[in-house]
């Protein structure tokens, strides 16, 4: 449970370290830094994703309204700009945490010759690998 949370926290702790050290000669500057490294940190978090579900309710929940299913974990910058460039469209899918779903991980390791590489995108049962997020945009279903 804490991995998800070390990139974001070592972000959080790097940027009071930089900024109490430029703080004294530049108050403005210490700031600056310090908001760059919460940005950092909060992009590089969950928080910034559509709640996850574990991959057997994604699979669930795909059969009855036919949403694609994205496999993803915090950190990844593949799976942050798949989440941006989706951007309110993003709740239209179903997003799996691979790092707090095990059976989601070796999901995507069987499809990816034992690789956790991500974002997989699970679309009528195939897997994408990778996807252009304008592709992804392109196969959802019209809005609700």
């Amino acid at each position: 449970m804490t991995r998800p949370w070390t990139l974001p926290l070592l972000f959080l702790l790097c940027g009071s370290a930089v900024a109490g050290a430029v703080l004294r000669e530049r108050p403005g500057r210490a700031a600056a830094v310090l908001l760059l490294f919460v940005f950092l940190a909060v992009a590089h978090s969950s928080l910034v994703f559509p709640r996850s579900v574990s991959a057997e309710e994604a699979r669930r929940l795909g059969a009855v309204d036919g949403r694609p299913i994205v496999f993803w974990r915090p950190g990844c910058r593949y799976c942050l700009r798949l989440r941006a460039r989706l951007g309110r469209d993003a709740h239209r899918l179903h997003w799996v945490d691979i790092w707090r779903d095990p059976e989601g991980a070796a999901e995507v390791r069987a499809v990816n010759d034992g690789d956790e590489t991500v974002p997989t995108v699970l679309l009528a049962g195939r897997p994408y690998v990778n996807p252009d997020p304008r592709w992804v945009r392109a196969r959802l279903s019209p809005p609700e």
